[in-house]
């Protein structure tokens, strides 16, 4: 008989050793069970895999991202390093705000642009109380830390004809939901469509997103969970980041991080609160040995130890004091390390996390620093693209069409527009001075990029820079005596340099 090809039954032969005559090897390779470790399972690990599935992002995030949101937003409240690691974060991405440059050719055109765009920026929130710098602080860094997304619907308000009139409304993640029917439950929505509250195409790309009327919180409107706007997708920014392939909300960024910061304040109050309970205690009556005749003490009873007074305790006993062993010394090591764990999630070091340089050289803190701006200028150049490219888009399309409110040039121009973050503070900015003139010289670098990196624009520096030249020029002054500190009387400087000579002789002779 053959099967599969292979040759079964007929003359028998001879067994090989261990194995019983007549037995048939079909000649399949042998099953490994498995080809990684980690992909055992065992005694010692099971409990630890226990939760690990294979669902899909959004079915894996919907049911577990109201909760995470929650304890999220929880500890950001409660936490003092959870509030200021969110507030450092936010400073230190936003700060003051990015800026409009347009770069056309035309001078005149572009600060026109310009102007005008940060005109509209001050006041383009539809409540009227953010303005677009703090509307990016609030959507794109602190809701990504605690909410994990955010939403900006862009609308049109009301207004006079000769001003723009979009305007900008933040929405909170929790409002945009699948809306529930009056008996709590979906209805009229194609499951495969519908990613909790956003209308999505076969491919997954946004069409429509519903929004709740009221926060699914408030406790002052009963139909909430059924009221909802739909608005289209050209309307709504969603900005979130997509860890995975089809994900479609949001997770919180410090959700890692999350019971770390729970473990920091439980292990906090768990010292202090064994330190107290020492403190309250302030000492104890032991007896020497035991048979020996003692005054007559009750166990457990409380005396009273007065001040600054010399005190005898009763016979055959002795008083021992309470050692204060709390906090104990591995305490700011504990607090060290699961601070440094908790900025990994957000590739924040140490030092900014705790806000403590104590233990870091010059060296080491620009080190750190560079992963830390690494991200901040991703960070950046994500809400550039996501965010502020659109939102000016959207506004230009309406100013070209307003009389007299942008240059005629404007409808055909070809505008690009280039956002300008703030800078930030060197830690030795004479040695960064050095390394900023060097680079120039070697044309390693130009003033375009070396004035951004400081949130400024090169031109406006420049035409600065060119107004002082020509009043120092009529006024017969040298840049290097004009500013504080220059009037330093002619001769000194040689002066010091020959003090400096002679030092230097000195010590080689």
């Amino acid at each position: 008989m053959n099967i599969f090809g292979l040759k079964l039954g007929g003359k028998k032969q001879p067994a090989p050793s261990g194995r019983t005559a007549g037995t048939v090897r079909l000649g399949l390779p042998r099953v490994v069970p498995r080809s990684y470790d980690a992909a055992a399972t065992n005694r010692h690990n099971e409990n630890h895999w226990l939760y690990a599935d294979a669902r899909d992002a959004d079915s894996l995030i919907t049911q577990a991202l109201p909760t995470l949101r929650n304890r999220a937003r929880y500890e950001v409240r409660n936490n003092s390093y959870a509030k200021g690691i969110l507030e450092t974060k936010a400073n230190d991405i936003v700060g003051t705000g990015p800026r409009l440059q347009i770069q056309t050719g035309d001078a005149e055109f572009d600060r026109r642009v310009e102007n005008k765009f940060a005109e509209w920026s001050s006041d383009c929130d539809m409540g009227g109380k953010l303005s677009l710098t703090e509307i990016v602080r609030l959507a794109g860094s602190l809701q990504q830390d605690e909410s994990g997304e955010s939403f900006i619907v862009m609308q049109s308000a009301g207004g006079t004809v000769q001003d723009v009139r979009l305007r900008l409304l933040v929405v909170e993640p929790d409002r945009v939901q699948t809306p529930l029917g009056l008996f709590g439950f979906v209805a009229g929505f194609d499951s495969e469509k519908m990613r909790d509250g956003i209308e999505v195409d076969e491919y997954g790309r946004p069409l429509k997103y519903h929004i709740l009327k009221k926060h699914p919180g408030s406790t002052f409107n009963f139909s909430v969970m059924y009221e909802a706007d739909v608005v289209p997708a050209s309307q709504v920014i969603h900005l979130y980041r997509q860890d995975r392939p089809g994900q479609s909300r949001g997770v919180p960024w410090i959700t890692p991080a999350i019971p770390l910061f729970a473990q920091l304040r439980r292990y906090t109050l768990a010292t202090i609160e064994a330190a107290e309970q020492a403190a309250n205690i302030a000492a104890v009556l032991e007896s020497e040995s035991m048979g020996t005749e003692t005054d007559e003490v009750e166990a457990m009873d409380e005396i009273e130890i007065p001040r600054a007074s010399m005190l005898t305790v009763p016979g055959g006993t002795k008083m021992s004091q309470f050692k204060a062993e709390q906090p104990t010394t591995t305490y700011k090591m504990f607090k060290d390390e699961i601070l440094n764990e908790i900025g990994r999630c957000l590739n924040m070091p140490f030092n900014v996390v705790a806000a403590n340089s104590a233990k870091y050289n010059y060296a080491s803190g620009r080190l750190d620093w560079q992963v830390y701006f690494r991200s901040i200028r991703t960070i950046r150049g994500w809400i550039e693209r996501v965010v502020l490219n659109r939102i000016f888009y959207v506004w230009l399309r309406e100013a070209v069409f307003i009389p007299g409110y942008l240059p005629a040039a404007a409808r055909k121009a070809d505008i690009e527009p280039s956002w300008f973050w703030p800078g930030a503070e060197h830690v030795d900015p004479l040695k960064e001075a050095g390394a900023q003139q060097k680079r120039l010289q070697s044309l390693t670098t130009n003033l375009s990029i070396e004035y951004a990196q400081q949130g400024r624009d090169w031109e406006r520096e420049l035409r600065q820079r060119a107004k002082e030249q020509k009043l120092l020029d009529e006024l017969g002054l040298k840049m290097e005596t004009a500013g504080p500190g220059g009037d330093k009387p002619k001769g000194d400087d040689d002066d010091d340099d020959e003090k400096d000579k002679d030092e230097k002789d000195q010590q080689q002779s």
